[in-house]
This record gives structure tokens, C-alpha cells and sequence, in this order.
């Protein structure tokens, strides 16, 4: 095959790699919380989602600050299989109001130990939370991710209100609004929530499935149009050999 040949192969076959290496690069990935934002005053479960963003250690342990400024008076763990969650709490200067009188501890932190989060996994980790502030246009809950080498990550980096640069460790934010779930009735202030994992659960296969289908695709398209490149090379070449007197 001479060099003109071989330069066709080459040019056609370029956009074929550029799509292999988009179908490759990994997402980026931070501790988050879901949902992203909840009506003030409300009733919420929220889940804080992990993801090991190493390829040789896992994820030992989990930090989880509540806002000072904004303390919960109902805090409610999930249990998570195979993780020990430990609630750290702390005195209010000004008690909190309540059905039942004053509240002056509230759970200031929450730490999950004990389990595993394996390279290529994440794990989440529900808690129901309540009543949320009616003040503030968001809540920060800073996580600090620990792995099993003694590797620490802290996750939080909050932007500056009316800045568009994207930190690199990005605290979790939950924003305070409409958007968000509404208030549950008094009744269901203390019970857990039954909505959302389930679908949560459901829908993770899914996001996973249509990932895997996109990159094969990716895929054939990069071996067509290699092939497509090296076809139109030998076709130059012999529209080459054709033209000679």
C-alpha cells in the first residue's frame, strides 16, 4: 500500500478515534445529594450518593456535616447493609420549637463506617430530614470521603454566590424551593419515607445499560468509518494506476 493510500486510511479513519476516545473518558463523579432541591418547611429524604473515583482502593467512610446555622430538629438514619452510622450531636444556643417542647440537641454530623465501596461502585446513604429551614436559598452539607490506603477528600468547595467557576471539590447543596417535595403531613414526621429509592434503584441498571448501548455504537461507528477510510484508499489508488498513459 503506497503513502498515498495510507494517507486516505489515516484522514478517514481520524474522526473514528476521536469517537472512541469521547466513548472512553470516564464521567467525573463527587459525593452529592439527591434530590437537588426541596421545598422550605418541607419533610425530606435525602441520599447521599458516593462514587469510588479510584481504581485501586475503596471507600471505607463517609462524613456528613449539617449546616450549623440551620439546624433540623428530625434527623433519621437508614441503615445501610454492612455500614454503622454514628450521630454526633450538638447543643443549641437557642432551642428549637416544637409539638413535643423545646428541643436544644440537634445531630450536627452524621459518619457512616464499616462497608466498602469497591473501584467502579458507589453506594448511597438516605437520610429523612426535618422540618427543612423556611430561610435560606440553599442548605451545604460538606462530606469527606476517606478510602482504605488513608486517602481524604474533602468535598467542600461551595461557590461564590453569582459565580459560574465550578470547584474542584464541590460540597453537597440541596436547594430550598418549590421544586423540591412538599411538606408530609404531621402523621409521617417520624416514619420513614416511600418514595424515590425505588425508583432510584430502577433507574441506576438503566442509566448503566444506556451507557454500555452508546459505546457500542461509538464503537461500530469508529470500525465503519476505518473501514470506510482504508475502501476509499484503495479506490484512489486504483483511479491513480488508471490515470497513468
Amino acid at each position: 500500500m503506497n503513502a498515498r493510500v495510507l494517507r486516505y486510511g489515516i484522514l478517514a479513519a481520524a474522526p473514528a478515534s476521536f469517537l472512541l476516545v469521547l466513548a472512553a473518558a470516564p464521567a467525573s463523579a463527587h459525593v452529592s445529594v439527591n434530590p437537588k432541591a426541596a421545598e422550605p418547611g418541607s419533610y425530606a429524604r435525602l441520599t447521599f450518593r458516593v462514587p469510588n473515583e479510584r481504581p485501586d482502593s475503596a471507600t471505607v467512610k463517609l462524613e456528613v456535616a449539617l449546616p450549623k446555622d440551620q439546624p433540623l430538629r428530625s434527623v433519621a438514619i437508614q441503615p445501610v447493609p454492612g455500614w454503622t452510622a454514628r450521630a454526633e450531636k450538638s447543643t443549641l444556643a437557642t432551642p428549637l420549637k416544637s409539638d413535643h417542647g423545646d428541643v436544644t440537641t440537634v445531630v450536627s454530623k452524621i459518619t457512616w463506617t464499616g462497608g466498602k465501596v469497591q473501584p467502579g461502585e458507589f453506594q448511597e446513604f438516605d437520610v429523612w430530614f426535618g422540618p427543612l429551614p423556611e430561610t435560606g436559598k440553599q442548605m451545604v452539607f460538606k462530606a469527606i470521603q476517606t478510602y482504605d490506603n488513608g486517602e481524604v477528600v474533602r468535598w467542600i468547595d461551595v461557590p461564590a454566590e453569582g459565580s459560574t467557576d465550578k470547584p474542584e471539590h464541590p460540597a453537597p447543596v440541596l436547594a430550598l424551593g418549590a421544586a423540591g417535595e412538599k411538606a408530609a403531613p404531621d402523621t409521617a414526621k417520624t416514619s420513614q419515607p416511600t418514595v424515590t429509592a425505588e425508583a432510584e434503584e430502577l433507574a441506576a441498571p438503566a442509566a448503566s445499560t444506556a451507557k454500555d448501548g452508546s459505546a457500542r455504537v461509538l464503537g461500530g461507528f469508529a470500525s465503519a468509518a476505518g473501514l470506510l477510510g482504508i475502501l476509499l484508499g484503495v479506490r484512489a489508488r486504483r483511479t491513480a494506476r488508471r490515470s497513468k498513459p
